[in-house]
């Protein structure tokens, strides 16, 4: 389950953002980048990950597409955090994208003269995750400086409604691409970084002197001691983490869709796209749902995603798996607005790629690392019952995170004083 932010609390306030000119061109510039970068993950992902379960039928295989994207991301976070404080952000995005498109390309070509073994394919989606490494952060980091610091939650939350939006087209398309064979939706993703890298370079934003302070251990480092440092931004962001990494099924799906579920790879694209579907469904009252008590609404959302994690590995019914992926996005998201906003509003602007760059290695850890532990479970115990501990777990990390971080469960507002 790979997460974007989302909005606050404010979210639905009011229906517009501001409309000085050059603020909407840049807005609707960002938007267009965040929708077209989902577009091209998503139909990547799915194609992926039916390409390595076609090709070799292994649960262990399809643990290893995560690991793959992971290990890039833990190598280079510490690296990621200073460069998007000290570089442009837009060429940080720009270079990734070039090289999505290129690595997307030469996987289209590959799967079209079928010479892709699964070490091609894990080297290919490595290549993917270090480029993911740089632009997510330098990409969350970037929105302060398109809309400014007093519209970020109604900007956060028209870029999670539009994100959400391209996490649901995005697998379905990838699926019913991916039935005329598997270049067809890698090379549409390929085009999808390209207008990526077009959106992004066009946005205009007053180009701020870089920043002087030397590059030393501890800069480097002060992203994770920010966060340490403030108990109820690390305990969401952890939280977040072990929920996800336990309950996370976003790597076993092809497995249900091919043996339990007994679908092709447009029913995998559906599953795919389900938690999206119900994110944005709830998005439409989350500004209701998350108004006070933020603390408690947080873990009691992510109560419901284990629960609804325990259906869906339980379900042999395609309807009832739907619905139940639906309401782990709909629960995912409500505990993804609490920290993305606690985070984001949290933060100093000179600090955003440092602490936005430790908060991508949480999100990478929860999915990338989650789908190679599911894989392995599932490799070892099977698909179902790596799905039932995966929701018990969830359950059990959310109440011992109660007692763990008393702060966090009285939290009142989405404010946290340094």
């Amino acid at each position: 389950m790979d997460r974007e932010p989302s909005g606050s609390s404010r979210a639905h306030e009011s229906n517009a953002l501001p409309t000085p000119p050059a603020e909407r061109r840049a807005f609707a510039l960002y938007l267009m980048a965040r929708v077209f970068t989902a577009l091209s993950f998503q139909m990547a992902g799915v194609a992926i990950g039916w390409l390595v379960y076609a090709r070799t039928g292994s649960a262990y295989n399809l643990g290893l597409v995560g690991l793959a994207q992971f290990l890039p991301m833990v190598a280079l976070t510490f690296v990621v955090g200073p460069l998007a404080d000290r570089i442009d952000r837009r060429r940080i995005v720009a270079v990734c994208e070039i090289v999505n498109l290129v690595t997307l390309v030469l996987l289209a070509i590959g799967a079209a003269r079928d010479w892709l073994g699964a070490p091609t394919i894990f080297a290919a989606v490595a290549l993917l995750g270090a480029a993911r490494a740089f632009e997510h952060p330098s990409m969350s980091a970037l929105l302060p400086g398109v809309v400014g610091e007093s519209e970020l939650p109604k900007a956060v939350a028209y870029a999670s409604s539009a994100m959400q939006t391209a996490t649901i087209i995005g697998p379905a398309l990838g699926g019913l691409l991916y039935a005329l064979g598997a270049p067809m939706p890698l090379g549409l993703a390929a085009l999808m970084s390209a207008a990526t890298c077009i959106a992004i370079l066009a946005i205009p934003l007053e180009r701020k002197p870089p920043s002087k302070e030397p590059v030393t251990l501890a800069s480097v480092f002060s992203g994770l001691s920010f966060i340490w440092n403030r108990p109820v931004i690390l305990g969401a962001i952890s939280l977040d983490l072990f929920a996800v990494l336990l309950g996370g099924v976003t790597a076993l799906l092809p497995i249900y869709a091919h043996d339990i579920l007994g679908t092709g790879s447009l029913g995998l694209g559906l599953l795919r796209s389900a938690p999206a579907v119900g994110a944005v469904a709830i998005s439409f009252f989350v500004g209701r749902i998350v108004g006070a008590n933020v603390g408690r609404t947080m873990f009691v959302s992510v109560c419901i995603f284990g629960l609804a994690i325990l259906v869906f590995a339980l379900s042999h019914n395609m309807i009832l798996s739907l619905v139940a992926l639906a309401i782990t996005g709909a629960a995912d998201n409500v505990s993804v607005v609490i920290r993305q906003s606690l985070v984001q509003l949290g933060t100093p602007d000179e600090m955003r790629g440092r602490v936005s760059a430790v908060n991508s290695l949480f999100i990478g850890t929860s999915n990338q690392l989650g789908e190679f532990e599911s894989g392995m479970v599932a490799g070892l115990f099977g698909a179902v019952a790596a799905g039932v501990i995966g929701g018990i777990g969830t359950i059990v990390v959310a109440l011992f995170w109660m007692r763990l971080f008393p702060d966090l469960r009285k939290q009142h507002r989405l404010t946290v004083s340094g």
